[in-house]
């Protein structure tokens, strides 16, 4: 069996030119990461929607840099050969551009990812130029961006009128200029992300963006339904249910160990011969068996 070579970034722009759908799922632990490599994803991003699905947050503002280089990091253990692209979570590139390539530095020395991924359009073009100048491979995102959620209003579709769609036209220009070498679509409507996907040479990864994109990503736990109190979402697929059987299945421990069934006699180890009898003295060993 061949060992799977990661993708870089001149191949995944290749992929938009042969007509080849690129995949990304969104991942944050190993166990996660490994499985998803072993599923053939292109492409691994390390979302700061870590916040609102496994640390428990109700948005991403509270994500630190320090979380998005421990579970980089760990997904890079988990998946060697995939392409991982890590988010620089909220307020770590508004500040000078010295800081913000010490940020960088840290997701790809310390998280060991291959790129970051930055939201934001022409706003933050000159810091993406920066950070390609630098080395960097930048994959950018626009239309919804949940860090800026408390600005925009909420989780709404973007680019339902002629100027939102001229400003996310705008933004996906700016950063093909300044060197992205792709671009998340999020929540926008399809026929703008098609359109964007056509007027740029570089690919459109879509989340709740249409049939039009160079690729799709979607969250591991959203694709397996891997959480308590799931949220439909209408922009997602289930392609598996764990989160029952997960549920399920610990149920049935407990069941099984207030029932005194588990541990059985297939999961216990037995000790020499006499060995009790050692212990307590012969003929005491029964009242301590």
């Amino acid at each position: 069996m061949s060992v799977k070579r990661a993708l870089n970034i001149v191949k995944i722009k290749k992929m938009k030119q042969e007509g080849n759908p690129i995949t990304m799922i969104t991942a944050y632990d190993y166990p996660s990461a490994k499985l998803a490599e072993e599923a053939d994803i292109d492409i691994i991003l390390v979302g700061d929607s870590l916040g609102n699905v496994v640390l428990g947050y109700d948005s991403t503002i509270p994500v630190t840099l320090d979380d998005m280089v421990y579970h980089s990091r760990s997904v890079a253990r988990g998946a060697e050969h995939t392409f991982i692209v890590t988010d620089l979570p909220f307020m770590t590139y508004h500040g000078s551009i010295d800081e913000t390539l010490r940020n960088v530095r840290r997701l790809m020395q310390e998280g060991h990812a291959h790129a970051v991924k930055m939201e934001g359009g022409a706003e933050i073009a000159t810091t993406v130029q920066t950070i390609v100048q630098a080395g960097v491979p930048v994959l950018g995102h626009i239309g919804l961006t949940p860090q800026s959620v408390n600005q925009i209003g909420g989780y709404r579709i973007q680019g339902k009128d002629e100027p939102d769609a001229r400003r996310l036209i705008k933004d996906a220009k700016a950063l093909e200029q300044a060197g992205a070498f792709a671009i998340v679509l999020e929540l926008v409507a399809e026929e703008v992300a098609a359109a964007i996907s056509a007027e740029i040479s570089i690919p459109t990864i879509g989340i709740g963006a249409g049939r039009g994109c160079d690729g799709q990503v979607l969250v591991y736990h959203d694709v397996l339904k891997y959480t308590s109190e799931y949220r439909e979402k209408r922009f997602v697929k289930t392609y598996a249910n764990i989160g029952d059987q997960i549920r399920s299945g610990i149920s049935e421990y407990v069941k099984e160990v207030k029932t005194r069934v588990f541990p059985g006699e297939d999961h216990v180890f037995a000790a020499e011969e006499g060995v009790l009898d050692q212990l307590y003295g012969k003929g005491k060993a029964e009242s301590h068996s």
